[in-house]
């Protein structure tokens, strides 16, 4: 089996010759090919060469152009700065006071420099290893996207004191996050995942108001272009899984922190889940064996559909020997 049809098959509940390997990798994969992370940032193809190459390495079945949470807001007008080597930077909210809505300009993901960037990915993969290796594009939640653009904290100040003005930025940042998701199936992606780390933060009642209804817009609108859509929620959802399993995705991903057995049982097949070791105590500061071992218990517990990952991204300087025991766990 490729790995495009090992995922297929595991998607569909079908037996695979091994688990797929569904690790998020940005900043290891950056410096695992000697490049600094600003150019993994703002070029797609230092992006592009360092997914193919850990895919190879570390014997992955994904390739990814998820890279950080700025392409959309960058697009929108946030000022983000880029040190060399370092994580993006946003000093100010773009949206200072609830005024400045009426200036908002939703970008076009085909002229957007960011975005634009993102499906001059999309299409490299697809030209280099279409068919064979699925290839992911990467949107904001609505919720997400809302509060990089006026930031966490006005945000969440925003859910109770103007919640109708709250609604009508989410409208717009839905619609962008539509957009951009059809232009990356368009590209050449076979899954889009939606990344809305923000919703751990947040109430279940909250979440079922703010950020529910717009997954399941943009999930509906992958699955209507033919892809799959991936949920992706840092932090410990577990008062938020039943409503997860509304949101229209296909493939759950679950941080570190919630039972991964319990969720198993909840969802019942009826989605794939992802996950879910944690990925410093175990995949960055364990052992291969430690490591090994998180692999296996998630297999045994995780369902007949699991994707084998850690709970969020694989950290920088992560050793070479636990990402091997974890394809090693893999292929038992």
């Amino acid at each position: 089996m490729n790995s495009y049809e090992r995922f297929t098959a595991r998607l569909a509940g079908q037996p695979v010759d091994r688990i797929p390997n569904f690790d998020i990798f940005m900043t290891r994969a950056a410096h695992h090919i000697g490049q600094p992370l600003s150019r993994y940032y703002l070029d797609h193809r230092v992006l592009v060469e360092a997914n193919l190459v850990v895919a190879d390495d570390f014997h992955l079945d994904i390739l990814q152009a998820i890279s950080d949470p700025y392409r959309e807001a960058a697009d929108f007008g946030l000022e983000v700065e880029f040190p060399a080597d370092d994580l993006p930077i946003n000093r100010q909210p773009l949206l200072q006071t609830p005024d400045d809505l009426k200036k908002l300009v939703p970008p076009n993901p085909a002229t957007g420099r960011r975005m634009s960037d993102r499906l001059d990915a999309i299409r490299l993969f697809r030209e280099i290893a279409g068919g064979e290796i699925p290839i992911m594009g990467w949107v904001e939640g609505a919720l997400a996207e809302a509060s990089d653009l006026r930031s966490m904290y006005l945000t969440m100040t925003d859910l109770i004191r103007r919640p109708e003005w709250l609604t009508e930025l989410l409208e717009i940042c839905a619609e962008v996050e539509i957009a951009f998701a059809r232009a990356q199936v368009e590209a050449g992606a076979d899954i889009i995942g939606l990344g809305d780390a923000v919703c751990s933060q947040i109430s279940p009642k909250m979440y079922r108001q703010f950020a529910l209804p717009y997954e399941q817009r943009i999930f509906a609108a992958v699955r209507a272009m033919g892809a799959v859509g991936r949920l992706h929620i840092c932090g410990n959802t577990t008062r938020l899984l039943p409503d997860m399993l509304q949101s229209g995705a296909d493939i759950i991903d679950l941080d570190w922190m919630v039972g991964i057995e319990k969720a198993a049982q909840l969802f019942d097949n009826k989605v794939a889940i992802c996950g879910n070791f944690d990925p410093v105590a175990v995949m960055l500061q364990g052992t291969p064996e430690t490591v090994h071992a998180a692999t296996r218990e998630c297999i045994q517990k995780g369902g007949e559909r699991l994707f084998s990952g850690a709970g969020c991204e694989i950290p920088d300087r992560t050793p070479r020997e636990n990402l091997l025991a974890q394809y090693s766990a893999l292929c038992q």
